[in-house]
């Protein structure tokens, strides 16, 4: 069967209108092809990853440890009084300097006085008896050797001279407890007095008064346990340090070390110290063991003062010409390649991974026998990182 003239027609025109859009397709697809080539070449094609480099350097490692702790004078007394009463004078006040022997407060010795006074009579009295048990031996005596002369004549009987040897042995008995009855008078007068001179507080040491815990007025009760009245340290002019070192470096601090230390008050000043001890007895705190190290302090300008809190670094060692890498270079591993195999450490030795540009601009690995770190730089101990390398420690990251 065959169309009529209007379908002819009809076919026609959606025949040019196909062949129309395919044209401007092809036009689009071909501007888009050559915007992209065009685009591509004034790029310079797909940017290559850039990195941040360091460069290996050759020079003195210190290795420190840090802690901390707190300042203490080298000698520090605690000033007690053995003897209760009302403290009758306070003598030296808060930063006074004392000397050894100095008084520094005075107790009521009103009735301290009195024992003294009663154990000097107690000692009189036994004193007057051995004088008079000694008179009495002495008359005893001379009965005894009376009779012995009339026994010697016959004209007394031996039973007489056996009565008078009897009554001269109990002369000498009580000039024997008269003797020791002078003695215990004489202790209890002793201890009197000196009770009586602990009432008057003295320092045992050169130095200065840190605390004071007394007012004239207050009563003083030494009855089960010696009461603190004054604290008083030795010259502040040598002080210490007392910290606590971690367990983890421990094993490599020792005596004769030096140190340096920072206060908060004076952040921008640096102190010096030497280690004199470090003390084998463990201290735990909330399950972290430490261990304490005295340190000895200059304070010639009197600056530090006790109970300052202290961060020490303690330099534990020093390693000349050694090569070194930032640890940020250990660190680093690129980031399509997050899952390569890094060096394992082995029979003691400590082993690192860095990576360098190659000739094609990509990262390549190196490993590396490393040694001591001070948490910024690592020494390398073999391995293909020489000084004056550059190794990658980031990716550049573009803001």
């Amino acid at each position: 069967m065959h169309g009529t003239a209007s379908d002819v027609s009809a076919k026609l025109k959606a025949g040019k209108k196909r062949r129309t859009w395919k044209f401007w397709t092809g036009i689009v697809a071909v501007i888009g092809v050559v915007g992209f080539i065009g685009v591509s070449a004034l790029s310079g094609g797909p940017k290559p990853t850039e990195y941040e480099t360091a460069e290996v350097t050759t020079g003195t490692l210190v290795i420190e440890v840090t802690a901390t702790g707190q300042l203490q004078p080298t000698n520090q007394v605690e000033v007690g009084a053995e003897v209760s009463g009302i403290v009758q004078e306070v003598l030296v006040d808060f930063n006074d300097e004392v000397t050894a022997g100095q008084l520094l407060a005075l107790i009521d010795t009103e009735e301290l006085q009195a024992v003294v006074v009663q154990a000097e009579a107690q000692l009189a009295s036994a004193e007057a008896s051995l004088a008079e048990a000694n008179a009495t031996a002495r008359e005893v005596r001379s009965q005894r050797d009376r009779v012995r002369a009339l026994v010697d004549q016959g004209n007394a009987s031996n039973q007489a001279l056996e009565t008078q040897q009897a009554a001269y042995a109990r002369a000498r008995a009580s000039i024997a407890r008269a003797e020791a009855g002078v003695v215990q008078s004489q202790a209890a007068l002793d201890s009197a007095r000196s009770r009586l001179g602990e009432a008057e507080i003295r320092s045992p040491i050169d130095g200065i008064v840190l605390d004071r815990l007394i007012e004239p007025g207050q009563t003083v009760a030494a009855s089960f346990q010696t009461p603190h009245l004054f604290t008083i340290a030795q010259d502040l002019r040598s002080m210490e340090l007392q910290v606590d070192v971690d367990e983890a470096d421990i094993g490599v601090v020792n005596a004769g070390q030096q140190a340096t230390f920072t206060v908060d008050a004076y952040p921008n000043r640096t102190f010096s110290a030497v280690i004199a001890q470090v003390r084998n007895a463990p201290r735990e705190v909330s399950g972290v063991v430490s261990y304490e190290a005295l340190l000895l302090v200059d304070n010639p300008d009197l600056a530090l003062m006790p109970g300052m809190t202290a961060t020490a670094d303690i330099t534990v060692d020093t390693i000349e010409n050694a090569v070194l890498v930032p640890n940020g270079a250990l660190r680093f591993i690129p980031p399509d390649l997050e899952d390569v195999e890094r060096p394992e450490n082995s029979e003691g030795v400590e082993r690192g991974q860095v990576w360098m540009q190659g000739e094609d601009g990509e990262p390549q690995p190196y490993d590396l026998v490393v040694g001591a770190s001070d948490g910024r730089l690592t020494q390398v101990l073999d391995g293909l990182a020489d000084a004056g390398a550059e190794v990658i420690t980031d990716i550049v990251r573009n803001q």
